[in-house]
């Protein structure tokens, strides 16, 4: 391997102004000793010369200058894939990407957050739901993809060590200096940890929508412990934030926010321990800061009446602890005290602080600002204060404290000795220290007393979060490490604790690397790193620095100088002298070797700070207060802490800090860790034991600053010692690092970039003196000294697989990577083969880099000489070509000329021959004419006089015979004539005759034509007629036998009367009666005789009347069977058989005759009265043997119609006898005629089919009315519901949408017409609670059946139901119109129960109502499901799905190697998918009937959906920003364009806009500022910040030139900022649907009666019936 130092190398120099800048080798010389001298040029053109060997060029040389990386690697998202580690480098890459207005980058497991003191748009809700289910590295560096890293972690159970399947807790440290943003990062992530949506559970946030599916707020769907989390972050920054020289939103307290989750991973509590809170800013302030927000909120929001009581101003400057900072402190820029203000306001309320208590909180701190305007005057020896001073009247009153005690024990102390007290007076000085001490203490009481409320009422009612809480995630936000030109003991313990994360964090990064090299199983040493516990040991050892501030506090005489000196004494030695350091000059500062930077300390006010203390007078003031609040608070902080547990509890704790009872600590001054007094015991098996107690917080560093009021038990350390500050820190300090190491760490190191708080400004040695502070660069140390540099198998594959012979491509990976680096690397030492990554040394990737630069000029060299050589042979070939077309030319021309002149000679010859030949000829020609014409005349002479005579003698022939044949045609002519008068005389008359039959027969057909087209016109009622004769006939056959046995008995009487009448004959032969009475029975039997005879004779006669009516009735069957048949036939003839029809008609008519007659002839002999239907009598039974004339109590249905039976129209009754109509057939087919056409609704041809009534002919119970049997049946619920609810909803067979055979309007909604007949029949009878019962269950039924589907399942009975629902919902508004114009159901029938009005309309007016519901719901129901589907397919098969051939690419691979050696797998989903889905959703929406607003909103709402989807997904993608991307993409879209043209909906395309920019955007150059420009105004519709973001992570191919940096910042300077309608993400399309906007009710004419015969409905079917008849 080649020296890296070669020519053209690029490296860097130190820079004074931009801490580093480039620089190049020009030159290289190396002698025969191996000495090298090279010579560079940095970027300002000066030169610099350099003298080295071969072997330090191969080995790290601190004298020689770092090398850069490559162009790819210069602005990686993650600092660890650099391939030159090192400081310059780093920056760099840092700066390159802040340049892109990308704040955030990764360096291994830190995130490094620039401040860009810019409102970005990369924290909305939609940001939230991109990063969520994402794994770290898929997406942009950012504070959520650490946020979601360690909820993943929590869910999957990782440890601190790794492993996965615990309980393990997760912890984000947030750490930086004072304006670097660590506020507003906890903030976003406490944010995003209370409004994620976990994708693997999506039911969770489903409560955050509104109506139409939107989100109300960013806090509408949250539980109250998330509100209440949020509400805490302007709590505390009321409280404990104030503007600073560095930041406008200075935290000046540490804060550790415990997130608890239960087994389900939902917030259930989360609890606060705050550190350190700056105490002396209520009293001081430097230039230009300002105190605790919370003052000036005061005053600026407070309202008139309340600012006059608490003797407040809206002018800060009259309060001395508000003034100090001079005018330029205050206000803010762009913050709005009194907003912020009621913003308090609403937070403390939400976290449970009542308005009267938040005012007894601001009575304390008007307080305060009165107390530091007490004025303090010195005399000569003494202090002194005026009695009648406002001030002290106002902060007494307010405190509730006697003014003249408060006056009394400010100037002056209190010294106890063993035998007396002693009162000395305080100088003035002393006082104002007094003074604000107690100050400090009654602000540090409010803000324990927040802490403890919050705590409260973040742990739930009870400490319930804690019973629930199954893991956390800590939100640590710390103070960054400090230096300032003076620092003082604030500082000390800043970097004290920075010193310890420190620690924690190389031994965190230490641990991974080595678990990692482990877990590849690849060989490596152990890596040996600096390790800062030296000086931890200073700080805090036996004899450090702690215990020295602390042993000086506690002597009374006591003095910083005294403890400098210990300091100088102890520490001063060889042992500590590369940690601890003595000034030069002046003995009243020591410096400590801190991991960044040495710091020194100035000890003026250690000693004080460290005791911290309040008087005992004072404090007895304090607690003897009539302010019942203050006192409250008092007692709470002051309460003793609870006896220590017992040892078995504490051998009991799993692991220190998590739950141990260090961990119980809420506060920033803190005690000894003990637990709460008022948490109970758990036993030892109990899974949190003491982790998180609610009431903890209220013994806190009060318990310990006040120790000498509360005797031994307050705050007190064993032997009775009173805890330091600085001693209560170090224990707080040990518990967090407990807390931390039991957990997973996330680190998160926010940088400031430049002083002035200016936006996206960048100042190098000041963020690289942040870098080097937050550890970032021994991160980075650590890593160079192992393997720094890891890529995966196909990625190194992808990139370097040129390096070797194509040949070797189609290995495995592993094969081919290892090829790859036995050809390169020959160093074994310089990488490692893991089992899933490849590991290199650093430096390596750029030597990698270099040789695949080399190998591609290479490659394109022999390319480029190939070329060359191919364009100069055909420049070869052509030449030839034209060579000889040339020479071939030339000789054609001399070729040409030579048969010119052979063709002249043999023409002249030629031409010679010709001429002479034609003067002989012409000699021969002219002698020959002359003797022909010689001849010629004699011939004719001789002709001419044989002619003349021939034509003498043929004159005169000719003339004989015309004359004879004259007289012969004359003669002729004469009889024709004659015979010819005498034909047409005859004809003329014969013709005469013929006229009048003609006309005869003219007149004739015209009748017939007129009968045969009203014969035409009648054939489907003959029909119909012929299928009744068949109904008929089987009655004649019925009334034959009814004769047959009227016969029998006729015969039977008549035997029996003459059996009688020989009885009377025999009784009449003895004499036994007088002659008188015989005489009588003489006559009697005559006349008896008589009558027999008479009945024998109609007997007889009856009997060849039947006998002659049933051989009619078959004959006349037969032919009615034979004429329905030619009929049937004949069907299409119906012009040609006009005669047979009228036929037809004739005997119809005959037989109906016939029929009758023999009914008539029946009835009489029968004396029984007509039937009066086919089927059924008036009660609905058969006819009986006596029929019913016996029956006194028979009425008579024609004289005693039923009731109702003449109101209603749309309802069937029984009709009365027709005896009086000779023709009944023909009266009940005129009568249902009639019928039908008078009512309103349609009646289904099924209904009447005749075999629908064969299940109702052998009913057991049956009624006289019809209307009382449907009333029945619709008080009969339980079948009703059958039928409806499980037959006609449940069990439906939905129609299978389709466009080529669309099903009718009936087949479609026949089951909202039928719930509709149902119920318009309970309003007619009057059932109106019945009807208001079945409506509920329908509907309810509809909705559960609807929502029963999933996903596109749930499209076709979703369009269907919400068809059909539409309908009823148009049946009920028609309802509500009648009701509108005084119409109510039944009033003109009489029939059913009666009801009120009132109730009638309420009804209605509740089910439209609920219908509008139960649509709304169903089109929500289908349509969230659907785009539940869709939204798993758009993003694959919209992006990543590559369906244009010749376009394909694999991000930031070859296509050719990736043809090589990947396998074929592709998108889950494909364009083809989502057509499919549209394709189903449209042919249902047409197929179904919806209208067309419906489709429009459907289908706008889909292609919304999809072109939001694929357009964030596409910002947040890096690699798929590249042309080639773009164009797959443009032609997916193109796809659908083509299908919305297609059906006739191009307004959808409109959805897709921004997505079509996107990829014009993607195709377009940007080369120049041009182009940018070309840009703009194409992507018209696009944002500033998305082009920017498009542009920034645009995926440039090898054979592109990259984006130039003055291009990209010429972009991100045209994002304006606090543009409200600038935004990155479009607003993400969630599952819900969106508003639904009712179409107009249908027009609905009529009711349907269709019941398909598919349904199992028997019920409703008789319903229907009844209803229809």
């Amino acid at each position: 391997m080649s020296g890296p130092y070669s020519k053209g190398t690029r490296v860097w120099f130190p820079d004074k102004d931009a801490g580093w800048i480039g620089g190049e080798v020009t030159n290289k010389d190396v002698d025969d000793s191996g000495k090298v001298v090279l010579t560079f040029v940095d970027d300002k053109m000066k030169e610099a010369t350099l003298e080295a060997t071969t072997d330090t060029l191969t080995t790290a040389n601190e004298a020689l200058p770092p090398l850069k990386n490559p162009p790819l690697l210069e602005s990686q998202e993650d600092l660890a894939n650099l391939s030159n580690l090192n400081e310059p480098s780093v920056l760099h890459a840092i700066s390159t990407r802040y340049d892109l207005h990308l704040p955030y980058t990764y360096s291994g497991i830190v995130l490094i957050a620039i401040n860009p003191f810019y409102p970005l748009q990369i924290y909305g809700q939609e940001m939230i739901q991109s990063y969520s289910g994402r794994k770290k590295g898929e997406l942009e560096p950012h504070l959520f993809a650490i946020a979601e890293e360690a909820l993943d972690c929590m869910r999957r159970g990782q440890t601190a060590g790794g492993e996965v399947g615990g309980t393990a807790d997760q912890t984000i440290v947030v750490s930086g200096e004072s304006g670097a943003g660590k506020t507003v990062s906890a903030k976003f992530i406490l944010r995003y940890f209370a409004s994620v949506e976990d994708p693997s559970r999506p039911v969770r946030r489903q409560r955050q929508r509104g109506p139409g599916g939107a989100a109300v707020s960013e806090e509408a769907g949250m539980s109250e412990v998330e509100r209440q989390m949020l509400a805490t972050n302007p709590i505390m920054e009321a409280f404990g934030n104030a503007k600073t020289t560095r930041n406008d939103n200075s935290s000046r307290f540490g804060k550790y926010m415990e997130i608890l989750f239960d087994k389900d991973q939902e917030i259930v509590g989360a609890r606060i321990r705050t550190y350190l809170l700056e105490r002396s800013r209520l009293v001081y302030q430097p230039e230009i800061e300002r105190n605790y927000h919370i003052f000036y909120q005061l005053c600026a929001g407070a309202p008139t009446k309340e600012r006059k009581d608490l003797g407040l101003d809206i002018d800060t400057t009259k309060f001395f602890y508000l003034n100090q900072g001079g005018p330029r402190a205050t206000p803010i820029p762009g913050v709005d005290d009194a907003a912020e203000f009621d913003i308090t306001q609403k937070a403390l309320s939400t976290v449970g602080i009542t308005v009267e208590k938040q005012w007894q909180i601001f009575r304390l701190l008007a307080a305060l600002l009165h107390l530091g305007n007490i004025k303090i005057s010195q005399t000569r020896t003494d202090a002194m204060m005026a009695d009648d001073d406002p001030a002290l009247k106002l902060a007494t009153g307010l405190l509730g404290i006697p003014s003249a005690e408060f006056k009394k024990w400010t100037i002056k102390k209190q010294l106890v000795t063993r035998s007396e007290k002693i009162v000395t007076a305080l100088s003035a000085p002393a006082a104002t220290v007094v003074r604000d001490s107690v100050a400090k203490f009654v602000y540090a009481c409010v803000w324990e007393y927040l802490v403890s409320v919050v705590n409260e009422s973040l742990l739930g009612e009870g400490g319930s979060g804690v019973e629930k809480a199954e893991k956390f995630i800590g939100v640590l936000d710390i103070y960054g490490f400090e230096h300032f030109k003076k620092n003082s003991l604030e500082q000390f313990f800043i970097n004290y604790a920075n010193e310890k994360l420190q620690q924690e964090f190389n031994a965190h990064v230490f641990k991974l690397e080595q678990e990692e090299y482990v877990r590849e199983k690849i060989n490596w040493t152990f890596i040996d790193y600096s390790d800062n516990q030296p000086c931890i040991d200073v700080i805090e050892g036996k004899l450090g620095i702690l215990s020295l501030l602390d042993e000086e506090s506690r002597l009374p005489s006591g003095a910083d100088t005294s403890f400098v000196t210990k300091l100088h004494k102890q520490l001063d030695t060889p042992q500590y002298k590369a940690v601890f350091k003595k000034p030069r000059f002046g003995g009243n500062s020591f410096t400590v070797a801190h991991y960044a930077i040495d710091v020194e300390y100035e000890v003026d006010g250690f000693i004080d700070k460290n005791r911290d203390t309040v008087p005992d007078e004072q404090l007895a003031l304090l607690q003897n207060t009539t302010n019942e609040f203050l006192r409250a608070a008092l007692e709470a902080a002051l309460a003793p802490p609870p006896p220590p547990p017992p040892a078995s509890a504490s051998a009991a704790t799993p692991t220190p800090g998590r739950d141990s009872p260090g961990l119980s600590s809420s506060t920033s001054t803190a005690g000894p860790p003990t637990p709460s007094p008022t948490t109970p015991q758990t036993p030892m098996g109990s899974k949190r034991s003491s982790v998180l107690s609610p009431t903890f917080s209220r013994s806190s560093a009060f318990q310990n600053i006040m120790a000498p009021q509360q005797g031994l038990t307050v705050g007190r350390k064993p032997g009775g010692r009173k805890p330091t500050l600085g001693s209560i820190f170090k224990n707080s300090l040990i518990s967090l690092m407990d807390t931390i190491s039991s957990t997973n760490v996330h680190y998160i190191r926010c940088i400031k970039p430049n002083e002035r708080k200016a936006a996206w400004e960048w100042d190098a040695p000041q963020v690289l003196g942040q870098l080097r502070a937050c550890g970032v660069l021994e991160t980075i140390r650590i890593s160079c000294a192992g393997y720094p540099s890891r890529w995966v198998y196909e990625d190194f594959a992808e990139r370097y697989y040129m390096l070797i012979n194509s040949s070797n491509w189609q290995g495995e990976l592993k094969q081919v990577c290892s090829l790859i680096l036995a050809e390169t690397i020959h160093e074994d030492d310089k990488f490692q083969l893991g089992l899933t990554k490849l590991f290199f040394r650093a430096g390596m990737l750029a030597y990698l880099e270099g040789l695949r630069a080399d190998r591609l000029n290479h490659l394109v060299t022999l390319v480029q000489k190939n070329l060359r050589r191919r364009m100069a042979l055909e420049h070869y070939r052509k030449l030839k070509s034209s060579t000889l077309s040339i020479q071939a030319w030339w000789r054609g021309i001399s070729g040409r000329k030579l048969v010119t002149n052979l063709r002249r000679e043999v023409a002249a010859v030629k031409i010679q021959k010709i001429g002479r030949g034609f003067v002989q000829r012409r000699r021969f020609l002219e002698t020959r004419q002359s003797v022909v014409k010689i001849q010629s005349v004699v011939r004719g002479f001789r002709a001419r006089q044989t002619f003349k005579e021939q034509r003498l003698q043929v004159t005169a022939t000719t003339l004989q015979s015309l004359w004879r044949g004259l007289l012969a045609r004359r003669q002729f002519n004469l009889e024709v004539h004659g015979v010819i008068h005498l034909q047409s005389c005859y004809r003329r008359r014969m013709a005469r005759q013929q006229l009048k039959a003609l006309k005869a027969e003219a007149r004739s057909a015209t009748k017939l034509k007129e009968v045969s087209y009203k014969l035409e016109n009648k054939v489907i009622e003959l029909t119909q007629t012929l299928q009744r004769r068949t109904a008929e006939k089987k009655d004649v056959q019925s009334r034959l036998t009814e004769l047959e046995e009227l016969q029998v008995l006729w015969t039977g009487k008549h035997e029996e009367v003459e059996s009688r009448a020989q009885k009377l004959h025999a009784e009449l032969q003895r004499p036994t009666v007088p002659q008188e009475r015989y005489e009588e029975l003489v006559r009697s039997k005559e006349s008896l005789d008589a009558r027999l005879g008479d009945s024998l004779k109609k007997v007889a006669e009856q009997e060849a009347e039947i006998a002659k009516l049933g051989d009619e009735v078959a004959d006349h069957l037969r032919e009615l069977e034979s004429k329905q048949k030619v009929i049937d036939a004949s069907a299409a003839q119906a012009n040609e058989d006009a005669a047979t029809v009228a036929s037809l008609r004739t005997e119809l008519s005959n037989l109906r005759d016939s029929f009758n007659r023999s009914e008539a002839l029946a009835a009489l002999n029968r004396n029984a009265p007509p039937p009066v239907s086919p089927t059924l009598l008036p009660n609905g039974l058969r006819p009986l043997e006596n029929g019913s004339s016996g029956d006194p109590n028979y009425l008579d249905p024609r004289s005693h119609p039923s009731k109702g039976s003449n109101n209603s129209p749309s309802r069937r009754h029984s009709a009365g006898g027709l005896g009086d109509s000779p023709r009944p057939g023909d009266d009940a087919m005129a009568d249902a005629r009639r019928t039908q056409a008078s009512q309103n609704r349609a009646v289904s041809v099924a209904a009447f089919a005749p075999d629908a009534m064969a299940p109702w002919q052998n009913r057991q119970v049956v009624y006289d009315d019809p209307e009382e049997e449907a009333m029945k049946m619709m008080e009969d619920a339980e079948k009703l519901d059958e039928d409806v609810l499980n037959g006609l909803i449940r069990n439906l067979k939905i129609p299978i949408p389709t466009l080529q055979n669309l099903p009718s309007h009936k087949e479609v909604v026949f089951p909202a017409h039928l719930i509709g007949l149902a119920t318009n029949e309970m309003w007619k009878f009057g059932l109106i609670p019945e009807s208001e019962r079945f409506l509920a269950n329908v509907m309810q039924t509809i909705q559960q059946y609807v929502m029963s589907f999933k996903l596109d399942d749930a499209i076709i009975p979703g369009i269907f139901w919400l068809s059909n629902v539409h309908e009823l919902l148009s049946f009920v508004c028609v309802a509500e119109h009648d009701v509108n114009e005084g119409i109510y159901p039944g009033e003109d029938d009489g029939a059913g129960r009666e009801f009120e009005w009132a109730d009638y309309e309420k009804l209605v007016r509740v089910v439209k109502h609920d219908l509008d519901s139960l649509e709304y719901n169903i089109y929500h129901t289908w349509i969230a499901e659907t785009k539940k589907k869709l939204a798993k397919m758009v993003i694959p098969a919209i992006i990543e799905s590559q369906s244009l051939p010749g376009f394909k690419t694999t991000e930031g691979g070859s296509r050719l190697f990736n043809r090589l050696i990947q396998s074929s797998t592709g998108p889950a989903f494909s364009m083809d998918d989502i057509l499919n889905i549209l394709n189903k959703v449209w042919k249902a929406l047409k197929s179904y009937h919806m209208e067309e607003s419906v489709t429009q909103q459907v289908v706008t709402e889909i292609l919304k959906l999809i072109g939001v989807t694929a357009f964030n997904d596409l910002l947040m993608r890096r690699n798929f920003c590249s042309w080639k991307r773009a164009m797959q993409i443009q032609y997916n879209i193109t796809r659908l364009e083509e299908w919305c043209k297609s059906h006739d909906m191009p307004e959808g395309v409109l959805q897709l806009e921004h997505l079509m920019q996107a990829t014009k955007l993607l195709q377009l150059k940007k080369g120049s500022l041009a182009d940018i420009d070309i840009i703009y105004d194409v992507c018209w519709m696009l944002t500033p910040t998305q082009i920017q973001k498009l542009i920034s992570q645009y995926f440039v191919a090898d054979f592109e030139t990259p984006i130039s940096p003055e291009i990209l910042r010429a972009v991100a300077s045209r994002v304006v900022p606090h543009d409200r309608t600038d935004h990155l993400l479009l607003p993400p399309e969630n599952d819900e649907a969106g508003p639904y906007e009712l179409p107009l009710p249908r027009d609905i004419g009529y009711l349907e009666t269709f019941v398909p015969e598919y349904l199992t409905v028997p019920h409703l079917r008789r319903f229907v019936l009844l209803v229809a008849a």
